[in-house]
């Protein structure tokens, strides 16, 4: 960390979730954070009070919009958006697949999209779909296999004048790769095609910029970092603008009203906002606007987990019996390895007897996995670190991969 940077007070940080006193190192949180006490509240405090409808002329209804509203601009301060262009939903999937439909619509037989290896199946799946429906051709970036990258050179060959649109991720949220998603981006409008981007786990671990990366389109979803499982898209309000998604006839018609079927779950947006000003409040150096601060501590963030994984990464690395998948040069605090003469699930289950919370299968990137052909012996053991994790955490879990042995 250079001088002048921000820095993060974990011991203070930990002391925000009531969650750790299970006494277990949690190393799960790329399927879903820890919320934080804040968090909780904010939703608890919602359902205390009387709350309607949004549209009526009294003020339980009013107390709706006001939670709608806060949380739009709370997602937007976020990634850099427009409170205006911020659409939400169940989660991610369910929001993908609305916009899919939507994008589809305006498709042609003969087209194009681009779709990667690298991405979790929720980014890869319903743009396959329609372009099945829709006579679309699919074209598919390829991972290499022996890092893990993404190479961006690729969209040279991929891309032409029949592209519509390019689906990438912002990270991996399998084994933590960080593609070149700007210059992806740069490439695909270039040609005209419109960038969906799956910033779903790269949101937690550092800035956010949907304008820096080139998204025309970005996914997100709270309980990532540290929020309800609420999930959203932010786009440009011109660019949703342009699309017809389903909707009920009194559903109003402007944007982003317009994508959001249903009553939403007032309470739980109420959680997001609580969990973007968490995020913001972590670094005790954070000033100024939202979104000045929520850049300080998520640099903070970026860097202290940065050196936890490094040292995680090296160390496993370094294990005759363990193999980590990849070696981007730019990742997120994850990875994924396999034991040798272990399935990943008695791994997992060998992990959790000595008190350590870690995933194994495929993570929704079957793809990938599919490509570093780990599926057929059940995928692999996947660790995630957080903002509240620690260096004796971290210690641990390396001595206690250390000490696996096929039984």
């Amino acid at each position: 960390m250079g001088p002048g940077e921000a820095r993060l007070d974990v011991a203070r940080v930990r002391g925000l979730f009531p969650g750790l006193s299970d006494g277990l190192v949690h190393a799960e949180g790329t399927a879903g954070a820890l919320l934080p006490e804040s968090v909780v509240l904010a939703v608890a405090s919602a359902m205390r009070v009387p709350v309607a409808d949004r549209g009526g002329a009294f003020p339980s209804s009013a107390r709706a919009e006001g939670m709608v509203a806060g949380a739009r601009a709370a997602v937007a301060d976020l990634v850099g958006g427009v409170a205006t262009g911020v659409v939400f939903g169940p989660d991610p999937t369910a929001l993908t697949y609305t916009m899919a439909r939507a994008l589809a619509r305006t498709w042609r037989p003969g087209d194009e999209i681009v779709v990667s290896r690298l991405d979790h199946d929720a980014n890869i799946r319903p743009w396959v779909q329609m372009a099945e429906r829709s006579g679309v051709l699919v074209r598919w970036a390829e991972v290499d296999i022996e890092t893990g990258e993404l190479p961006d050179w690729q969209y040279d060959e991929l891309l032409t004048r029949r592209t519509r649109l390019v689906a990438v991720t912002a990270a991996s949220s399998a084994i933590g790769t960080r593609p070149d998603v700007a210059a992806i981006a740069a490439r695909a409008h270039a040609v005209g095609a419109l960038v969906y981007v799956d910033g779903v786990h790269a949101a937690a671990h550092g800035v956010l910029d949907a304008g820096a990366l080139g998204a025309d389109f970005l996914t997100v979803a709270a309980d990532r970092w540290c929020g309800p499982r609420v999930g959203a898209v932010v786009a440009e309000p011109e660019l949703l603008g342009e699309l017809e998604p389903d909707k009920l006839l009194p559903v109003p018609d402007r944007v982003p009203d317009r994508f959001e079927g249903g009553t939403a779950p007032f309470e739980l947006l109420a959680g997001v906002s609580a969990a973007v000003e968490h995020l913001a409040a972590l670094s005790d150096e954070a000033t100024g606007s939202r979104w000045d601060r929520l850049r300080t501590s998520m640099a903070a963030v970026a860097a202290y987990e940065g050196g936890l994984f490094e040292w995680l990464a090296q160390a496993l690395r370094a294990m005759r019996h363990v193999q980590v998948l990849g070696s981007a040069a730019r990742s997120t605090p994850t990875l994924a390895f396999t034991v040798a003469g272990m399935r990943p699930r008695q791994v997992a289950a060998e992990l959790s007897r000595r008190g350590i919370c870690a995933w194994d299968g495929d993570f929704y990137a079957r793809e990938l996995f599919d490509a570093l052909g780990v599926n057929e012996q059940g995928g692999a053991v996947q660790v995630g670190l957080m903002h509240y994790n620690t260096a004796e955490e971290v210690g641990y879990l390396i001595d206690s991969v250390a000490a696996l042995r096929p039984r």
